[in-house]
């Protein structure tokens, strides 16, 4: 039973860090339930720029959305435009998306 609240202990840990360095790049203060993933299932054209089954974040951008494309961030570290059906909405925890924030 120790060994298992020393591995929680550990985790939050983890998570508190993860939290104050979300919020030293301002990523923290975003809304963490209203940032969106999507997932490459399509690359072709864009092979240097996109890899397959990777998540990348979404940047809201209504007029792009309204044409049928997408801006997200690539592999680039840039927002760029794609055609939207080059990927597919995923549904992640909050955690799961902090955790891709703190990397990204």
């Amino acid at each position: 039973m120790a060994e298992i609240k020393w591995r929680n202990y550990i985790g939050m840990k983890h998570m508190e860090l993860a939290k104050k360095k979300l919020k030293e790049r301002g990523i923290y203060k975003m809304n963490i339930n209203k940032t969106k993933f999507v997932v490459c299932i399509n690359n072709e054209g864009y092979q240097a720029s996109l890899e397959l089954h990777k998540l990348y974040q979404v940047i809201p951008d209504k007029a792009v959305e309204d044409d049928g494309d997408i801006r997200i961030i690539d592999e680039s570290g840039e927002d760029y435009i794609y055609p939207a059906f080059y990927f597919k909405k995923v549904s992640l925890t909050k955690d799961v998306k902090l955790l891709l924030l703190k990397v990204s």
